[in-house]
């Protein structure tokens, strides 16, 4: 989880390679009317995630594949983490928390090339993120080692 440019799918599919499991980009839930909002620069709301958020938890909740599955998901307010959670049976949903400052999720954005989300929006996400509180299965980590040094953190932790 993480705001956008955190590195969720470039972590999350090294994370799969190196633990023989699957990764799926929640991107590709979006419904059309998502991506189109987010490709004019307009951050979506709550109502506008609730569909695409029902769509990810109906696929971890169907995945029969190989585990672990790993998720690449903003689940930036904790309403969409417990929305996950309640959608999905034997819940065991856990949250890795992707975290990087302003200065440093701006540089990446600004260098993303072909993707909806565009680089002014990245305020919009700090102003959602609501950090893992206690009580929620997961943990942060610290975004500005390499991608093998965040994945080894990750492995060493789970």
């Amino acid at each position: 989880m993480g705001v956008c440019g955190c590195g969720k799918s470039t972590i999350g599919a090294l994370l799969a390679e190196k633990t023989q499991g699957i990764f799926k980009d929640s991107d590709i839930f979006h419904p059309e009317k998502n991506v189109k909002k987010m490709s004019s620069g307009t951050p979506l709301n709550d109502k506008d995630r609730e569909d695409w958020l029902n769509a990810i938890s109906a696929s971890i909740t169907s995945h029969t594949g190989t585990w672990p599955l790993f998720f690449g998901c903003s689940a930036l307010k904790r309403q969409y983490r417990e929305l996950l959670n309640s959608k999905i049976k034997e819940s065991n949903v856990h949250f890795i928390h992707l975290k990087g400052n302003r200065e440093l999720i701006s540089e990446r954005m600004q260098k993303r090339e072909g993707h909806f989300m565009k680089s002014q929006m990245v305020e919009s996400q700090f102003e959602d993120l609501e950090d893992l509180e206690e009580g929620e299965k997961g943990f942060s980590v610290l975004i500005n080692n390499s991608p093998e040094e965040i994945c080894s953190e990750i492995i060493a932790h789970i």
